[in-house]
């Protein structure tokens, strides 16, 4: 059962952070949307990727491993909008 608590967190998670990343490539949008965010959320991801394995916690090595990669591609996304948005703006 307490896995299964673990589990399922960890779906509703994936599942809000990938709506966040969704929003963020179809819309384009950059304001609102901190760069740090995403620097302080690979830093985390990381470390609590290494803690996690390190417990042996599968549960959790999944969880950061998901948030590390979706932080990755919501930096990408922040960068390519970013330097879009400015382009629109000087063309």
């Amino acid at each position: 059962m307490t896995e299964l608590i673990g589990w399922l967190a960890t779906a509703i998670l994936c599942a809000t952070i990938l709506r966040q990343v969704y929003t963020q490539w179809k819309t384009k949008a950059t304001a609102g949307v901190s760069h740090w965010l995403f620097i302080g959320q690979l830093a985390a991801s990381a470390g609590f990727v290494v803690y996690s394995y390190l417990l042996e916690n599968w549960v959790f090595v999944f969880s950061n491993v998901f948030l590390l990669v979706t932080a990755m591609i919501g930096q990408v996304l922040y960068l390519k909008n970013r330097k879009q948005g400015e382009a629109d703006k000087s063309g």
